[in-house]
Order: C-alpha cells, then sequence, then structure tokens
C-alpha cells in the first residue's frame, strides 16, 4: 500500500487529528466567506496551545477539489500562531494532496508551501475562500493567469501544496512577522499531519512572488529564531517586496494605488494606536471611500483606485504616513533583511526594470545576506517588469524547486550566485 495513503483521509486516523475539532463536510456544502463560517474562529482556551498546534480541520468545503482540478483530497486547517506583537493568534491553511506523490531517490516526498499574493486587508480575500472564486479566475487587468491552473500544475508534479492565509485573523497585509510565523506555524501544522512520528520528513521549500514574498522572505529570516525545529530544504522569492514601506511614491497613482490603502489598513490592524492615527489623518469627505478598500480584494481595490493619488485623501498628505506611530512598524514589522541571513539556500528572480519594487532594493538585501554566509542564486532579468515577470521567472523557480526535491541542487562554489538572464515567456503558453 501507498506509503502515504491516508492522507486522502486525514481525520480517520485519530491519533493525528488528537485534539483538534473535526468537521465533516460533503461536496455539497457550500463554503462561507470567513466573516460568516463559525469555522474561522479559535475554540477556546487556544492560546495554550503551542505554535503550530491544530485547533480545527475539515474537508474544505463545496467544490474546491473540482476547481484546482487534480488534487485527490483537500483540507482547511485553522491552527495556532503567534502574531506581530507576539500575542497568541490563529490562521488558516489549506493542504492539497497530490493524485500521486513523488519520491526522491532517498525516499522523501515534496511539501511546497506557496504564499499567494493575496494583497487585501479583507479577511474575506485569503486563499481559502479566494481560490474558490476570483483567485480561480484569470485576471488581465493584473497579469494574472488562474491560480487554479497554477495549483493544479504543482500537483500533477506529485507536490504536496500548503497555502496558508499568512495576514491571519485581523488581515494585515504587509506585517511581516505576522506573516512570516503565519507561514512558519502552517508548515508546523502540516508536518504535523504528514510526518506525525517525525520518521521521514519531506523535502520542503517556500516560495513567493511579490505581494507572497514578503511573507516567505519573513517565514526564511525568522525561522531560526521562531521554529528552528523546522527544516526548510529550500526558497524561493520573486519579484520581491523587502520593504514595502519605501516603496510608497512608486505605488502612489500607479495602476496598483489600491495597494497602497489596502497595505496602510493591513499593517496597522494590530495596532490601535496607529489605526486610530491613520483614521484621523483622513479627510473626512473622502474617509467612507478610503476605508471602504477593509471590504475589498486586491482586484477590486486596484480596479477602484487605479491611477489615484493617495497621499490626497490624508489631511496633510504624504507626510502624514511619516509619522513616527507609522514608521515605528515600517522599520520593526514591515522591513526584511535585518534579521539575519537565512540558513536554507535560496533563488531570487526579479525583472531589473521592476517598476513596484526597485531592484536596487532586493540587490542590497541579497548584498546584506550573501555578506552573512547566505546560499544564494539570483537572477536578474533585462526584460520585462513586475507583472511580466510572474510568468518569465515560473520556468526557472520550478526548475530550481526540482533541484530541492530530487536532491540535486548544487549551491554556488564561491560565495553567492549573482546573474544577469533574458527570459521572456509567451504569456498565451
Amino acid at each position: 500500500m501507498h506509503p502515504l495513503h491516508w492522507l486522502l483521509n486525514l481525520c480517520a486516523v485519530p491519533t493525528i487529528c488528537s485534539g483538534a475539532i473535526i468537521e465533516e463536510t460533503t461536496p455539497s456544502q457550500e463554503p462561507l466567506p470567513p466573516s460568516q463560517d463559525p469555522w474561522y474562529t479559535a475554540p477556546s482556551g487556544f492560546e495554550s496551545k503551542q505554535p503550530g498546534d491544530i485547533l480545527r480541520i475539515r474537508s474544505a468545503p463545496g467544490n474546491l477539489t473540482a476547481v484546482i482540478g487534480n488534487p485527490s483530497a483537500a483540507y482547511h486547517i485553522l491552527y495556532r500562531t503567534t502574531d506581530s506583537r507576539d500575542q497568541p493568534s490563529w490562521a488558516v491553511t489549506t493542504l492539497f494532496i497530490p493524485p500521486s506523490f513523488y519520491f526522491s531517490p532517498s525516499g522523501k516526498a515534496a511539501l511546497l508551501s506557496y504564499q499567494f499574493a493575496y494583497n487585501s486587508a479583507n479577511l474575506d480575500s485569503g486563499p481559502s475562500i479566494g481560490l474558490y472564486w476570483r483567485m480561480a479566475q484569470r485576471e488581465p487587468n493584473l497579469g494574472i493567469k488562474s491560480n487554479a491552473d497554477f495549483i493544479n500544475y504543482m500537483l500533477s508534479l506529485g507536490w504536496i501544496v500548503n497555502t496558508p492565509d499568512f495576514e491571519g485573523p485581523n488581515a494585515a497585509f504587509g506585517a511581516s512577522i505576522q506573516a512570516g510565523h503565519a507561514t512558519l506555524d502552517s508548515l508546523r501544522a502540516v508536518l504535523g499531519l504528514i510526518n506525525p512520528n517525525g520518521a521521514t520528513e519531506p523535502n520542503t521549500a517556500i516560495w513567493g512572488y511579490s505581494g507572497g514574498s514578503y511573507s516567505t522572505l519573513a517565514a526564511a529570516e525568522l525561522q531560526a529564531q521562531y521554529a528552528p525545529e523546522l527544516k526548510i530544504d529550500g526558497t524561493v522569492l520573486g519579484g520581491l517586496t523587502d520593504n514595502i514601506a519605501a516603496d510608497f511614491d512608486n505605488l502612489n497613482k500607479s495602476p496598483i494605488a489600491g495597494s497602497l490603502i489596502a497595505f496602510l489598513l493591513g499593517v496597522t490592524s494590530q495596532y490601535p494606536e496607529a489605526t486610530a492615527y491613520l483614521e484621523n489623518r483622513l479627510v473626512q469627505d473622502t474617509k467612507e471611500e478610503f476605508l471602504s478598500v477593509r471590504d475589498m480584494n486586491v482586484a477590486d481595490a486596484v480596479r477602484q483606485f487605479s491611477g489615484k493619488d493617495i497621499y490626497a485623501y490624508f489631511k496633510g498628505g504624504a507626510p502624514d504616513l511619516q509619522d513616527p506611530v507609522l514608521t515605528k512598524i515600517y522599520d520593526e514589522d514591515v522591513k526584511l533583511g535585518y534579521r539575519g541571513a537565512p540558513k536554507m539556500p535560496m533563488f531570487v528572480y526579479k525583472a531589473i526594470a521592476d517598476q513596484f519594487c526597485p531592484v536596487d532594493q532586493t540587490d542590497a538585501t541579497v548584498d546584506t545576506f550573501c555578506r552573512g554566509g547566505a546560499d544564494i542564486t539570483y537572477e536578474r532579468n533585462t526584460v520585462g517588469e513586475h507583472v511580466s515577470e510572474i510568468e518569465n521567472g515560473k520556468p526557472r523557480a520550478f526548475k530550481w524547486l526540482w533541484s530541492v526535491f530530487d536532491e540535486s541542487y548544487e549551491p554556488p562554489t564561491a560565495g553567492c550566485r549573482i546573474r544577469n538572464v533574458t527570459v521572456k515567456v509567451d504569456p498565451n503558453s
């Protein structure tokens, strides 16, 4: 019998789900938005659990396996984590089981945690619900292909796929500590399921692009301190947003200006004093419009605020966004690259002409890590920009991940490997 066959019915194994609240679902049971679904709440006493402990688990309701197309099973897992203020919190992840498993030459399965760029201050926009609808659709205006097809392809390779709602219950978009903790704890939860006895850990990698890259890098940076027992074999970062707070001028008046509003609302959501300050500085006549982004997914926010001057929503303009109550959060909970070099091999890819997340920022972050002894392959694409690099980078990312999963990866012979490449993928392919 297949060594991982029991993953098709996780909750039939009592020792695996011990202590968790198990909910049976059927394909006919329609999913509810998290804000309306009682399942998306932590049970009483969850604070006493350890980070990564599973609090609730269910088969993903509705037709998620049909939407994605290739999983043999899909689960929602609600688990204990820690927010940016080191307080007990919770998050949800979706675990997809492939129709057949890939095993490395040493007999290890492949586990990929993919952090989606859901870029929203709205709880109802996370992957656990978004993959049923908007995130499963193409977004031509954003240059995004179907995420359902993306996951489907990973599953066709035999990889186990994990997709956390890393912003947590406050939809804290941009809060890197929250995101890093939630990503690491999702792996703790998943590994506790698929490898309960710690006998044969899968080869594990994490990957994120753009708004999914900051959570991925935060997880890589925080791993040694927050989750030292986790073995992450590789990290992939595309279109890296290593300091969103330094990109305000690039986002303002841009086609994705709505992302700046979502960031400001999300990153302050764990800090009541910052939320109060932000709302107090809004121009009264347009305050409601600004705050409406709390109820929008990224596509709607981008569409409504495309090209708009976000600074004009504030009484004092751009300087209002540099008040100490905010800059303290930017410095401690947004900026990346200062917590020490990640310990695992990394593949970083970026378009030199990235108009939203300047390449010089990523150059500096990579340089800092390399001087700290990191193992990094960094490819700077001479063609394209932020959106086109989504597709231009995928073949290289998959090739690198395969080297991690099939155990053929060879580190650079001397320090980091940094090179310019010229890669253009047919967007219709």
